[in-house]
């Protein structure tokens, strides 16, 4: 089955993320098994974010499958009853619902770039002043590091005695 739903909040990082209430198209397969429900699907989606080099808004496609079990509640105090491991990692189905946002969120953020770029060669804003260097590939300032600052001093020409300095 497919469907399209909205985004819960936070679907994201700091930097990139899928914003709330954009679309996100779920094709899903439900499957009754012993444990419970198993859900294997995917998800198709836009991230919207910023360049971490130049700050222009980028955005990509979002294309990632999942699968996860959701355990009826009988089995999952069940297996609370027989001390399994990993009970309080289960994803549970709670009247005769399942949330798919956890899987939704460990799906899509670990997808995401760590630090989104526009173009993978794209040169940022220049340090000095913050101009995109992409407008101007040959923008530079020419600063001098302070430490040297003297000696660029010594290097400029001497003005030499003025005429008035000769009649004192």
């Amino acid at each position: 089955m497919v469907r399209t739903v909205e985004a819960p909040a936070d679907l994201g990082t700091d930097v990139v993320g899928i914003e709330e209430g954009s679309p996100l198209t779920l094709d899903l397969r439900l499957e009754s098994v012993v444990e419970g429900v198993l859900v294997t699907g995917s998800v198709h989606a836009v991230a919207a974010g910023t360049c971490v080099r130049c700050l222009e808004p980028v955005s990509f496609p979002v294309d990632n499958r999942f699968q996860e079990l959701y355990v009826w509640t009988d089995r999952a105090a069940h297996h609370h009853e027989v001390g399994a491991d990993d009970v309080g990692e289960e994803l549970r189905v709670v009247d005769d619902l399942i949330d798919l946002e956890p899987v939704l969120r460990d799906t899509v953020v670990p997808a995401l770039p760590f630090q989104p770029v526009c173009r993978d060669d794209c040169p940022g804003l220049c340090p000095e002043c913050g101009a995109a260097l992409a407008d101007d590939p040959t923008h530079h300032h020419d600063v001098l590091d302070p430490r040297w600052s003297v000696l660029a001093d010594l290097a400029a020409p001497d003005e030499g005695p003025s005429d008035t300095d000769e009649r004192s």
